[in-house]
């Protein structure tokens, strides 16, 4: 049996499916394209003879940030870059997952290896190494403004090359200089330039938005289907869902989710039933709206996902070197307003798709509007039913709309007003990992409402595919004729959300769904 080869990283051609690869459970193998060392070598060589000339170039012999006016001795340059490290390396707050920080070594290794940065093929080699060996940094989740990069969390990323730091390791945290000893690594002693062009740079940031992105797809496509089986459930018209309804409008996510509602609700016996004699006009905004309000999500998290790939393959250091021109020229473009107006964009979408999860799910329960059962169970009163399963809906629902409040706003000046204007994207990518969290669970709740909701419709049966929901549904969580906690039924319908196994289990036979992923 032949062992698969490793991930080729090509820089400046990273995709989101391959950026999806990299950040699945089970890490993979990477190696460097052989096709871009030659433009390394070149850009480390011209930072080479800046430090032998005279003239003052930012970050090689010059202090960094308010202290660039400071020059360095030639003799200094090597320990001005190891102090770099140290005194950046000061974040708090509970550790990155190790998952993020192996996309991060892999960002910020595809980034230098673009050959602008000035670092040796070593120092790209080094974080390569760390990720294949499983030597994993230990990077704090908080000290970031987004600004000059995410400083500190790239300072703790970078520590583990030098043998200081923290590390996760063979599910040991430990201290790095251990961890490198047990994988057979050494530490690099960093030349000029090298620390500064290790800790500039928005990787931090962008690992955190892509990471979020790729679960917002999971999760966006579990609220359609779960939006599609409360539509039946609540015995709602189609009509909403006519493609000339949305042609005329458009826009290309409702045009797809729309799509999508069609088909996941095709051939339902329940549709069917109430064809006739329902004097219904209109069904509630939460089922009828579904494709406007979903797929304007959707254009969001397409849109985000094109700016993400972008800076994935961006250079965001500074300075930069243009070997071929023998020039050094100092930017701006760590700055990561790109990422932070995205992330912000995202937070939104996910807040509005968690929160029209809720309204069905709150339809549901009120028997004047659904027709079902009070509270979805067949003895209300004696029993409370999904009466407080809605109110941790509402509560996760409000929740993320204080979450939700944008990020890139709030710009705080910091080192001594040198850099006046920061972009806060560190924080506004951090947290869609917790709204995304609340969300999934809001679906899970609309999941479980919905089934039990379709239990009362019995023995009519709804969409083939709806109907493999169901049985997926079911598998882990009994129809819930008698009070019982739900606790644990949650929390399994939420591990289905999250995994994607509710889109797996339907997207065969629904290939409409198809159309709703970012990759």
């Amino acid at each position: 049996m032949s062992v698969p080869g490793p991930e080729i990283l090509v820089p400046g051609e990273l995709s989101l499916a391959q950026l999806r690869r990299l950040c699945a459970p089970e890490p993979l193998q990477v190696a460097l394209a052989p096709s871009c060392r030659a433009v390394i070598a070149a850009s480390a060589e011209q930072v080479r003879r800046a430090t032998e000339g005279d003239a003052p170039v930012y970050g090689v012999n010059t202090g960094f940030g308010k202290l660039a006016t400071q020059r360095i001795a030639r003799e200094d340059l090597a320990l001005l870059q190891l102090k770099l490290l140290r005194s950046h390396a000061v974040g708090v707050g509970e550790p990155l997952s190790q998952r993020v920080v192996r996309l991060i070594l892999l960002l910020k290794a595809a980034s230098l290896a673009r050959g602008y940065s000035g670092v040796r093929e070593e120092v790209i080699d080094g974080l390569l190494a760390l990720h294949n060996r499983g030597v994993i940094p230990v990077i704090p989740c908080q000290g970031s403004v987004g600004a000059s990069g995410d400083l500190a969390p790239l300072a703790h990323l970078s520590l583990p090359l030098i043998g200081e730091g923290e590390v996760f390791y063979d599910n040991e945290r430990m201290p790095a200089a251990h961890a490198l000893e047990r994988a057979g690594l050494k530490p690099l002693v960093l030349g000029a330039k090298e620390g500064l062009a290790l800790i500039n740079g928005t990787q931090v940031s962008t690992a955190l938005a892509i990471d979020a992105l790729l679960t917002a797809d999971r999760v966006f496509e579990a609220a359609v289907i779960a939006g599609g089986l409360t539509l039946d459930a609540a015995r709602g018209s189609d009509a909403p869902f006519d493609p000339r309804i949305h042609a005329v409008r458009g826009q290309p996510g409702q045009i797809a989710c729309a799509s999508a509602y069609r088909a996941l609700t095709a051939s339902s016996e329940i549709r069917r039933s109430h064809l006739e004699n329902d004097d219904r006009v209109q069904d509630p905004y939460c089922l009828r709206c579904q494709p406007q309000v979903m797929g304007a999500c959707l254009d969001q998290m397409r849109y985000a996902a094109q700016v993400l790939v972008r800076e994935a393959n961006a250079v965001t250091d500074n300075p930069l070197v243009f070997a071929a021109e023998g020039e050094m020229i100092s930017g701006g473009n760590f700055h990561a307003e790109p990422v932070a107006l995205v992330a912000d964009a995202l937070a939104v979408a996910i807040a509005e798709i968690g929160a029209i999860s809720e309204r069905r799910v709150a339809m549901l329960v009120d028997t004047v509007v659904s027709r079902l059962p009070p509270f979805l169970t067949p003895e209300p009163g004696l029993n409370s039913g999904f009466m407080i399963v809605h109110v941790t809906a509402a509560a996760l629902a409000s929740e993320n709309k204080s979450l939700a409040h944008p990020a890139s706003v709030d710009s705080l000046p910091t080192s001594a007003n040198q850099e006046d204007h920061v972009s806060m994207a560190t924080f506004a990518a951090r947290r869609l990992g917790p709204m995304l969290r609340n969300t999934a669970h809001i679906v899970a709740i609309e999941l479980l409402a919905a089934a039990q909701g379709i239990e009362f419709l019995r023995p009519l049966q709804s969409s083939p595919g709806l109907e493999g929901v169901l049985r997926l549904l079911r598998s882990v969580s009994p129809a819930m004729m008698a009070d019982r906690s739900l606790a644990r039924d949650m929390e399994a319908v939420h591990h289905l959300v999250c995994s994607g196994d509710i889109g797996h289990a339907i997207e065969s036979a629904i290939p409409e769904l198809h159309a709703l992923h970012l990759a």
